[in-house]
């Protein structure tokens, strides 16, 4: 589920407000994960939640 505090260009509309959750706060991107670009960072939460999608 993308999530609903993003805006259409991909930013996040709580980056830098007190109620941004602890989870977000404490993400570190890095290159294994966001890869060299935004579409291969799409691929790769595209492929997580795949991953982790309930069966």
């Amino acid at each position: 589920m993308r999530c609903p505090h993003l805006t259409g260009d991909l930013r996040c509309t709580l980056f830098g407000q007190p109620e941004r959750p602890s989870t977000c706060i404490g993400f570190r991107p890095e290159p294994e994960i966001c890869g060299r670009s935004a579409d291969e960072a799409m691929a790769t939460l595209v492929s997580w939640e795949r991953l982790t999608r309930p069966k």
